[in-house]
């Protein structure tokens, strides 16, 4: 067995905007900036974008950004914007944020993940990844049932997607996550079309050179999703709750460990 070692450096990027009043507690909202680079070895375009995967999270969290920025009252807590690297090398990005984050994470409210969002247009319901996991469930569910949908969990829940992405570095800690990837159902043509546009993706896009962006999409229904994960961090912002993990989750006891030490 022949190894060899490399290292190289790179960065996470990271936007705060104080609260009002509570500023050292804080919401996070983070997304991967990272792909998977030029492959020679392949030919023709070698370049994997990333365009779903995930620049489509990035630019959400961009949106969102803005969003508070011209919020009315002002947020009461901070809210921090996210964009973490090496998600694709192992959630290294996120891993090193919450061994070193702005905010001590034992004061940090939650965090709302944004990874891969579906470009499938408007649908009725709403993916949660790990639905049931957190009380953060309680706060998007009126927040999505005023906009005509409901909460569903993944179709796959064997593939282990909670455990695959940024939030799981929160998680580890205690931190409530929120990871939500769009909806299947679609409003005009059925919940069928919606998997299959999923599969479709899966099968010939994903983690591949092909992940470009296409003029195409339909992106009514990420505004809608963007519009349910703003208001999910804009309740939490001017409130005082401490949202949880359930009872009987795994993460539950360090959330407790961790506000017992405050």
């Amino acid at each position: 067995l022949h190894s060899t070692i490399r290292q190289a450096t790179s960065r996470n990027v990271i936007a705060k905007l104080p609260g009002t009043r509570r500023p050292n507690e804080a919401i996070v909202y983070a997304a991967h900036w990272d792909h998977l680079g030029t492959h020679p070895d392949e030919p023709g375009d070698n370049i994997y974008n990333g365009a779903i995967d995930n620049a489509t999270g990035v630019a959400g969290v961009l949106e969102i950004a803005e969003q508070f920025t011209v919020q009315n009252p002002k947020p009461e807590r901070s809210v921090v914007f996210l964009l973490v690297t090496l998600e694709e090398s192992g959630l290294l990005g996120s891993a090193y944020y919450a061994a070193h984050p702005l905010q001590p994470l034992k004061d940090t409210v939650a965090v709302v993940n944004i990874d891969a969002m579906p470009v499938v247009g408007q649908t009725r319901d709403m993916v949660v990844v790990g639905l049931g996991n957190s009380e953060l469930e309680d706060v998007l569910k009126p927040i999505a049932a005023k906009q005509g949908r409901v909460l569903v969990p993944e179709s796959a829940p064997e593939k282990g997607q909670f455990f695959r992405s940024d939030h799981f570095s929160f998680a580890k800690a205690g931190v409530p996550a929120l990871y939500v990837k769009g909806g299947v159902d679609h409003v005009e043509k059925g919940r069928e079309y919606g998997l299959a546009m999923a599969e479709d993706y899966n099968k010939n896009r994903y983690h591949s050179a092909a992940d470009n962006f296409d003029p195409n999409w339909d992106l009514r229904g990420i505004v809608q999703d963007l519009n349910a994960l703003y208001q999910v961090g804009k309740v939490l912002s001017l409130d005082d709750a401490w949202p949880n993990y359930r009872e009987g989750n795994a993460f539950r006891a360090l959330r407790d460990k961790s506000r017992a030490a405050k």
